[in-house]
This record gives C-alpha cells, structure tokens and sequence, in this order.
C-alpha cells in the first residue's frame, strides 16, 4: 500500500499537480551549454518498473550510470560467464533516450566475484595469471559496447587516504602496472571511448596529488587517460569550496577532463567526522546520528538548498574543465546514503524527495545558470 501510494503521488507530481512543480527548465537543458548532467540508477530503474521514475530519468538527465550492474560481481559473476542483462537494458534505455553513458567500474578492489584471485585449488593467482583474466574481462565488456558506451570509469578507488596506493590484491598480486595495463586493454578494446580514473575524496590534499601522480605516470607513458572523477560524496559543510575549487583547477591544468561523478549531500551528522565512501565502513545508529527519521525541517531543506547551490556557482564557473555532473541516486528514496556509514538512518541527500517532487535544492541548483 505504501509503494502504491508513493508512485500515485509520484505521478501527480510529475504532472505538476502539487505546490513545487518541476522547473519549466528542467536540470538537462539548464546546463546543456555547460556539461552533462547525470544520475546514477538502479536494477528497479534500468528495468523501468516504475513509470514515474523513467519518466524523472529521461526528463531531466542526459547521463547514465550503473550503480551496481556493471561492477565485476555483477557482469562477470562466474569466470566463464557473463550477464549482460541489466547492462544492455541500460544502454537501451539511453540511446532511446539520447543520453551518454558511463561505464562503472571495471577494476575496482570491491564487489568483486569471489573467483577473480583464486586458482582452482583455492590459492592465490599470480601476476601473470591476473593480467590474463583482467584483459578478458575489460576486452570482453568494453568491446561488446564499443561506440554505445563512451566513457568508462576504467580505474576504481585505487588509493589510500594517505596519498599512496591501496593495500588491494589487484596491487597485492599484480603491482603497481595493474593500473597501467587496465587502461591499456581499455583502450584496445575501443580507442575512441574516454577513460577515466575515479576515487573519493579527491579534494583532500593528499589523495588529490596521489591521483595527479598517477595520471602523470599514464601520460608519461603515452596511455591513454581522458579523465578523472572526483566523487562527490559530501555534506552541509564539507569539503570547503576552496577545496573543491582547488581540485578542479589542479586536474583541469593536467589537460584531462574533470567529472563530479558521484554527487550527494548529506545533511545528517557524520559520526567521528568520517569522511570516506568506502563501503566497509559501519557504525551504531542512535537517535544523535538520526536526527529526521520522519522529515528534514524547513530550516535545513534551506542549508541544503544553499549548499548546492554554492557548489554548482564553482562548477558554472569552471565549466570549461568540468564535462559532467553526476548525481549518485534519483531521489532521497534510493540513496545509498541511508545506509552509509550507519545503516538504517533516513538521509535527504538529493534533488528530489521520496514522492519524486522536487525540493528547494533542485531550483536552487536551476537557479544558479539563471543568475
């Protein structure tokens, strides 16, 4: 009855029935002289079980992402099989629709299948052997979907806080080139496909001259490396916009693109001022740490508004370095944020609310390309 109730208001809303109608001007078209506009969507929406949300997709984005059904765990569950299922309905879905694809990820040291290290005899591969399956694995997905998908998060999360390289069995079993060679094979299998590395906390100093360094290393070589994709996974008052501001004009000077590739704002506390994405991490709900179980009040829908809208101000103003702005869920309904780092807490992150109606965030954000 619940789920019943919410697409009935979705669909009133949608049809600008209630008091906060969609902008005339929807996010796609108010940024389309600028950079792209994406979201991140899942299995329930790239199966378009739901008429309202498509809707809401296809209305205002012009970018797609796969949350989850392109990561290895997902398309490439079994060594010797592959389900292109969810990935091929995506691709439909924004061609039908005109909208540029992302490729998310294809090597990233989580969500893994559990086969990808192990030999039969449940031993640890070794370098050669890794190397062997990462290219069948890159060649296979990025070849099926030459020329329909277009940029591919090549490289995920490879860092640590401190700068350096993460302590993951890709670096483990493979070394350092395993980054070298990912974006190698990518570029074999379509040479005309933009390749990104992607992390979060890529504003903090440290992490920020860890990527630099290697995209450096890769145009040293003569890889090919078109982007970088700052995730942006912050809050109210986190990171500063100087930080941010400082980010995009040191990989901007790189000659890559920068992308905001996984934009959410929370507005709820952040226990022992954690700063990461990283999906391991778990901590005690209490009622400090969820504080709008019911709804967020006016006063902090406003910072929220006001904290977008400061953020997109910076990404106007740098418009020549940024190519897209991605948002990491359709509605505060589905972000993962609800369960990050504490699970079961109600987090109002994004631009639309769980009946798919627009907060003051979204016209804040249309607001900043009329001023």
């Amino acid at each position: 009855m619940k789920r019943l109730l919410n697409i009935i208001l979705s669909a009133i809303v949608l049809a600008g029935m209630l008091s906060t109608p969609i902008s005339a001007q929807t996010l796609k078209e108010a940024f389309k002289d600028k950079f792209f506009i994406g979201v991140a969507v899942n299995r329930f929406q790239i199966n378009q079980r739901n008429e309202a949300e498509t809707k809401l997709i296809t209305s205002q984005f012009n970018s797609l992402t796969a949350e989850n059904d392109m990561k290895w765990a997902n398309i490439h569950p079994k060594i010797d099989s592959f389900n292109f299922e969810h990935a091929d309905k995506l691709v439909e879905l924004a061609q039908a629709n005109d909208m540029f694809v992302v490729g998310h990820t294809l090597v990233w040291h989580s969500q893994l299948a559990r086969w990808v290290f192990k030999n039969e005899d449940g031993s640890t591969i070794d370098s050669d052997e890794l190397t062997r399956r990462m290219k069948d694995h890159i060649h296979t997905i990025v070849g099926r979907y030459k020329g329909k998908i277009k940029g591919w998060d090549v490289v995920n999360e490879a860092l640590a806080e401190d700068g350096t390289l993460r302590k993951s069995q890709f670096l483990a079993v493979g070394g350092e080139s395993f980054i070298e060679k990912a974006f190698q094979f990518a570029h074999e299998a379509d040479p005309d496909a933009e390749l990104y590395y992607n992390d979060y906390n890529m504003t903090n100093p440290e992490k920020r001259d860890g990527a630099i360094r290697i995209i450096k290393n890769l145009q040293s070589k003569g890889i090919k490396i078109d982007g970088v994709g700052m995730q942006g996974h912050w809050g109210l008052d986190y990171p500063t916009l100087e930080q941010i501001e400082t980010a995009i004009e040191m990989y901007g000077a790189l000659g890559v693109k920068v992308m905001v590739t996984e934009l959410d704002v929370s507005v709820l506390p952040n226990p022992y001022r954690m700063r990461t994405a990283d999906v391991s991490a778990r901590f005690e709900n209490t009622p400090e740490m969820n504080p709008y179980p019911e709804s967020l009040p006016d006063s902090v829908q406003t910072q929220l508004a006001n904290r977008y809208a400061d953020i997109f101000k910076l990404f106007n103003k740098h418009a020549d370095k940024i190519s897209r702005v991605t948002f990491w869920g359709l509605h505060d309904g589905v972000s993962w944020k609800n369960n990050f780092p504490i699970r079961g807490r109600t987090d109002y992150t994004l631009l639309f609310d769980r009946n798919l109606a627009p907060k003051k965030a979204y016209h804040a954000v249309i607001a900043t390309v009329k001023d």
